[in-house]
């Protein structure tokens, strides 16, 4: 017994005829006729009374119906869960982050998701952070790694994967000039600051300065975080800068940090619009929220 063989049975019990069944269904008449035998054969009974006008459900037939017809519409549903679910487990996302979250962040995450969606293509782009959300809301990617604004749009949703401390930070060899703003306790006024030039990053170098009620001399201001620890190493002032962009920066030895001054850690996350939350992108920002989730507790 197979599930073409109920198929078969189901649509001769309601036609009640071998020729308009195995014309309905693509078979011989003859084929069919095995097919019903081979039925009859298995269940040790007579499922049709036929003769050369009609065919007759029998007793042991109207039993079999029910069972038949469930057996029938769970394969089909079976099926059709699963064309649903191969279907979104190919294609694309595109998927955008800064140079530092593409090797920070990104590795572990994107091994996993190629063993269990193998059939998933990531197209990565990388750049200014600042970017990131209006890429997304211009559709140019499905998803970003991004720290979160302070007014996040609504049409986005954002879900929170890591907090990025971040650190004030100076040349470890100064210019003689900077170098004597710098000894003992820092006249911060004079001191020529390097900062981000865009949100979110810029409002908490913005908050510090708020607290320590400082005016800044600013020397740059900068779209990307890793040309600002550049400048610093060459001693061109002293920075604000996410400790992740810090840590993985090629010049980090020629830097140090005021340790004794706290900046406020920004919320790293990952967003997509609301109206593209599809099992694909639910996929990749659970599997974020459940290897990050630890971290934050």
């Amino acid at each position: 017994m197979n599930f073409k063989s109920l198929q078969l049975f189901l649509h001769l019990c309601e036609s009640n005829n071998f020729s308009q069944t195995a014309q309905a269904m693509h078979i011989s008449p003859s084929a069919l006729s095995r097919v019903i035998q081979r039925l009859e054969e298995d269940l040790g009974q007579t499922l049709f009374i036929r003769d050369n006008r009609s065919v007759e459900v029998t007793f042991a037939g109207k039993k079999l119906l029910p069972v038949a017809s469930l057996i029938v519409s769970n394969w089909l549903e079976v099926k059709s869960e699963l064309q649903v679910e191969h279907s979104w487990q190919q294609g694309k996302l595109a998927l955008f982050c800064s140079v530092t979250a593409s090797y920070s962040h990104l590795p572990t995450i994107l091994n996993k998701f190629r063993i269990i969606y193998p059939h998933i293509e990531i197209q990565l782009q990388t750049g200014d952070p600042a970017l990131s959300i209006n890429k997304v809301l211009s559709d140019e990617v499905d998803i970003a790694i991004t720290a979160r604004p302070d007014n996040l749009p609504p049409k986005l949703t954002y879900i929170e994967v890591d907090q990025i401390q971040m650190s004030l930070i100076c040349p470890k060899i100064s210019a003689p000039t900077l170098q004597k703003s710098l000894n003992h306790e820092p006249d911060w006024k004079s001191l020529p600051f390097i900062l981000p030039e865009s949100e979110p990053a810029r409002a908490h170098a913005d908050k510090w300065f708020k607290k320590k009620k400082i005016t800044p001399s600013i020397y740059a201001q900068i779209s990307g975080h890793e040309a600002i620890v550049s400048m610093v190493a060459l001693g061109c002032g002293i920075g604000i800068a996410p400790d992740v962009v810090i840590n993985n920066s090629p010049v980090n030895d020629k830097i140090q940090r005021f340790s004794t001054e706290s900046i406020e850690p920004m919320s790293l996350g990952l967003c997509c619009k609301q109206s593209r939350e599809q099992p694909l992108l639910h996929a990749l920002l659970q599997l974020f929220h459940d290897s990050y989730s630890e971290s934050l507790l």
